[in-house]
């Protein structure tokens, strides 16, 4: 048997150890690789897996447990006798298989958890920025590693945000930094203390708002994970003063000695603060004489030039300020950063603007507070909404962005509670329901609703508040169909629908 407490570098003596991993997604695969690499002993046990994933896991050593009943991958398990099991995301706290795992007394780690571990294959670790928040989290992430790379230092923007943090630690040229996105799936089971907790250099949440009640079981228990991202943080907590429970989880973790609580906002900052005041975005935090002035950071006009002025944009780029500045960065690096951002598509993305209607894409708005984001920039607005919406109620949505709707065109699956929602407290608003169960007229069938009653000065915007997979493969998918469907009744090309401009700033 292991001592698993003195796994804590690439360097310690994993070969044999017995791994099981649950999953073969890309975290799963990334796990079970850089474990065969530690000459460990992997079973992965999946429900599915592509075949590229499942044909690699063999070429790499590992053995399969793929498809079958909870029984038969039960019984897998026991016959490995695993001495740690690597759980991916992806599974709840409350599945068959981790909550076997739980009765048999095994230790369950999560990849990053393992990624901490492992964190100096190359040499002298990369320091940790860690992001979380309910939305923005993969555009304040990339934010902040483009900064940290316009500066000349090796950064990489992984973790939720698609690139498995197991990869990114093994990348031979090694990092300055990682900024890790990290979701409250990733979140929730990770320690807080032992050689497996992590320790940032900088942490935020961005903001907290109902989402994935359905896999947590409750806000309470959502709001536990997120608050995890400040454990053991060294040098800057970084929270939202627009958002109370950011603060109240900054005053309860338990960080290093000298770490700084960092505020951000919309409003006047205070000493210690990122904020606005008048129309200039400025910090009183990292600066000598921080209690008596601040430092002019971004002109709001500047960046409105650059379509990177509205609300939910702004809280991001002041976030990925405090960040970078806590990492050490100069004023003038972090502006020449920002200057040369350019935001992801599917997130507030002009698509086209035809007779005066403006087509926006954020089928990245994939629940309420980022959708209510998106709304709260358009006025008037006919809405296109709906999908998988993880337990979580749009009446209160519905009710606070009425005033600003022309219609609403409901797709999705969950359709009944959003027809309902507008039924009780927007009962004037025109809704369209797109009923089709095939999913490849969904959305052409939305944008010909649209396009007959749009009119000039309307903005028509995707910002679904819900999940995509029940009609489309991912946010991205949705959001190159609607892009395409509006290319194709409206004009104009589908050859590289990824690049267009992202929306005009928030309506004043």
């Amino acid at each position: 048997m292991h001592d698993l407490d003195s796994l804590t570098s690439w360097h310690s003596p994993w070969a044999d150890l017995r791994v099981a991993v649950l999953g073969l997604g890309a975290t799963g695969f990334s796990a079970a690789d850089t474990l065969t690499e530690l000459k460990a002993e992997v079973l992965v046990v999946a429900d599915a897996a592509s075949d590229n994933r499942e044909k690699m896991a063999r070429v790499i050593g590992a053995t399969l447990a793929i498809g079958g009943t909870a029984r038969e991958q039960i019984a897998a398990l026991t016959a490995h006798a695993p001495e740690v099991v690597v759980v991916s995301p992806g599974y709840p706290p409350d599945h068959v298989l981790v909550e076997w795992c739980r009765s048999a007394g095994l230790p369950m780690w999560t990849e990053i958890e393992l990624a901490w571990r492992l964190r100096d294959k190359t040499g002298t670790p990369a320091e940790w920025i860690v992001v979380t928040g309910t939305n923005g989290k993969t555009t304040t992430a990339q934010l902040t590693s483009h900064i940290l790379t316009m500066a000349g230092f090796r950064a990489g923007a992984v973790g939720n945000i698609g690139i498995p943090v197991l990869d990114a630690i093994r990348y031979p040229g090694g990092f300055d930094f990682l900024v890790v996105e990290l979701s409250s799936f990733q979140l929730h089971a990770m320690p807080r203390h032992g050689p497996g907790a992590i320790s940032p250099m900088a942490s935020v949440c961005l903001n907290l708002a109902d989402d994935h009640l359905d896999w947590h079981g409750s806000q309470e228990a959502y709001a536990r994970a997120k608050a995890t991202v400040y454990a053991n943080t060294k040098v800057a907590a970084i929270y939202n003063r627009a958002v109370h429970a950011t603060e109240s989880m900054v005053e309860e973790a338990e960080v290093t000695e000298g770490c700084r609580a960092i505020g951000f906002g919309l409003d006047t900052p205070g000493p210690s603060d990122f904020g606005i005041v008048s129309d200039l975005l400025v910090e009183r935090a990292f600066h000598g004489d921080r209690h008596n002035e601040a430092i002019e950071l971004f002109t709001l006009d500047e960046l409105r030039e650059r379509h990177l002025a509205a609300p939910h944009m702004l809280a991001n780029i002041l976030a990925a300020s405090a960040l970078t500045r806590s990492a050490g960065i100069t004023v003038d690096a972090l502006r020449a950063g920002v200057a040369s951002f350019e935001v992801d598509a599917h997130r507030n993305q002009l698509v086209l603007e035809s007779g005066g209607v403006s087509w926006l894409n954020d089928s990245k708005a994939t629940n309420s507070h980022a959708a209510g984001a998106s709304l709260s920039a358009v006025d008037p607005v006919i809405w296109i909404v709906g999908g998988l919406l993880k337990g979580v109620d749009v009446s209160p949505l519905v009710q606070q962005h009425a005033k600003r709707l022309r219609a609403a065109i409901v797709i999705g699956t969950d359709r009944a509670q959003i027809l309902s929602a507008f039924e009780r407290h927007a009962p004037q608003i025109p809704v369209f329901e797109v009923d089709s169960t095939d999913t490849e007229h969904v959305m052409p069938r939305a944008v010909e609703i649209a396009s007959e009653i749009a009119r000039e000065g309307d903005a028509v915007l995707l910002a679904p508040a819900a999940a995509s997979m029940d009609q489309f493969e991912s946010y991205a998918d949705r959001g190159e169909k609607f892009a395409i469907a509006v290319r194709e009744r409206l004009g104009g090309s589908n050859d590289d629908i990824s690049d267009a401009p992202a929306a005009p700033p928030a309506a004043q």
